[in-house]
């Protein structure tokens, strides 16, 4: 009865997959996403631990190869941060959407809520290949009944003039946040895992 009560009182653990983004590239382990993500959590009393499952590099077939052994018995809920490496390298709308739609399957079969971050193409592959990736993740999000949220950095985009991103928020490589970048972009994602959480729990 006594371990049954502590066992109940466990944190939340929620599953961060992504790529360097998630995984906080370029910055001690406070400053990247799932650092700065933990302390707004726990600064808004959400009872959740956040666990860095970003790999720098991965794409969605990389997402997808380590989602079975990613979703533990212990991981209550999961954030999608994928897509960006699939862009860098023009791979296939169609194969980015299949590897999401896989992912969310595995997490589908397991029973856990997931929080599905967007990613929006940008122009130098052309208009019909960023349509064709634009839509992705808010489809897919609308499909599989998942949280969503536009895009990782949408909040710095909404920020400022992207030139004025780089400077103030970006990393010299211009890809990755630094940590004021990254400060940023959990005050405006914090709430929504904090409803994942809450989804989560019930």
């Amino acid at each position: 009865m006594l371990w049954a009560t502590a066992a109940s009182a466990d944190p939340l653990r929620i599953a961060a997959l992504g790529d360097s983004l998630t995984q906080g590239y370029g910055l001690i382990a406070q400053d990247g996403f799932t650092g700065q993500l933990q302390s707004w959590l726990d600064a808004h009393d959400v009872d959740a631990v956040i666990v860095n499952a970003g790999v720098s590099g991965d794409t969605t077939a990389g997402g997808l190869s380590r989602v079975d052994w990613t979703l533990t018995p212990d991981i209550g809920a999961m954030i999608v941060t994928l897509g960006g490496n699939d862009l860098l390298r023009g791979l296939s709308p169609d194969l980015t959407r299949a590897n999401l739609a896989g992912i969310l399957d595995a997490a589908r079969t397991k029973d856990i809520p997931v929080l599905l971050v967007g990613m929006q193409a940008p122009g130098n592959y052309g208009a019909e290949y960023k349509a064709a990736f634009d839509v992705i993740h808010p489809e897919l999000a609308a499909e599989y009944g998942t949280l969503y949220f536009e895009g990782f950095l949408k909040p710095l985009t909404d920020l400022a003039p992207w030139d004025e991103v780089l400077r103030s928020y970006m990393q010299p490589d211009g890809i990755h946040p630094n940590a004021e970048g990254v400060s940023v972009i959990v005050e405006a994602l914090g709430p929504k895992v904090a409803e994942l959480a809450e989804q989560a729990s019930n």
